[in-house]
């Protein structure tokens, strides 16, 4: 084997002037065949071979720094030209293995990056805040006084009753934002809530969306979902980001 593997970022029609360092710091390269370019680095396989990758894998540090590499790379291609982007961490033995990809994919890219030209992704998270949804109800019985256990439980009940359905209002409300948002967007996709660890937020997380969106439609869609927000609901829009939730197809 090789001491050395061939690392894929991603696939575009056309080659970028320049690309940022890759990952381990490589500096990436292209690999030409039949109208398509494969943005590629080479890495060290006694760290990126299938066994040595698994416990690579376990180490939060590492798997970070190689997710930033490797979507500072694609965002860099992308921003200059349709890209299909490729799995986190896909090496290959060597460049022959690429080039024979992208010869035996040639029609799965190239539909792809149809799907994805004058179009950019761009991200739709709406919160809602669950403390408010917890207070204690305040509001003056009209019942005679009974044993404090039995009071509370009943306030219990009957909090819990309104949290739940201030939480399938709200769930309604995250439908209602994501299908308004569909109507503007080519395609759209709705990933799992993110961990709090992750977004850094305790709210609810009610919608984590994606949308591929036409170049001449961003203000309509960015317009939209800002009207979409309010009433207890936060709506934030990220990008335009590398078309991930569009594009990212299995390459073996």
């Amino acid at each position: 084997m090789s001491d050395t593997g061939t690392y894929l970022y991603a696939v575009a029609r056309d080659e970028v002037a320049a690309c940022p360092p890759g990952v381990a710091d490589a500096d990436v390269r292209t690999i030409v065949r039949g109208g398509l370019v494969a943005y590629v680095s080479s890495v060290p396989m006694e760290r990126f071979a299938e066994e040595p990758l698994r416990r690579s894998l376990e180490d939060m540090d590492w798997l970070a720094g190689t997710a930033r590499a490797h979507h500072r790379v694609v965002d860099a291609v992308a921003a200059a030209t349709p890209t299909a982007p490729v799995r986190l961490v896909t090496v290959y033995d060597g460049d022959e293995q690429v080039s024979d990809l992208l010869e035996r994919r040639a029609g799965d890219f190239a539909e792809v990056l149809e799907q994805v030209t004058g179009r950019r992704e761009w991200g739709v998270k709406a919160f809602a805040d669950p403390t408010s949804e917890e207070r204690p109800d305040e509001r003056p019985s009209c019942e005679k006084p009974g044993k404090p256990g039995t009071a509370y439980l009943q306030r219990r009940r009957a909090n819990l009753r309104g949290r739940e359905q201030n939480r399938r209002q709200a769930l309604a409300r995250a439908e209602h934002i994501h299908a308004a948002l569909a109507t503007v967007a080519v395609a759209s996709r709705r990933h799992r809530p993110q961990d709090p660890r992750l977004s850094g937020r305790t709210d609810w997380m009610l919608l984590n969306g994606a949308y591929l969106v036409d170049e001449g439609r961003v203000a309509e869609f960015a317009t939209m979902a800002g009207q979409l927000g309010g009433g207890g609901v936060e709506v934030t829009v990220t990008g335009p980001w590398a078309p991930y939730s569009f594009t990212v197809m299995e390459t073996r």
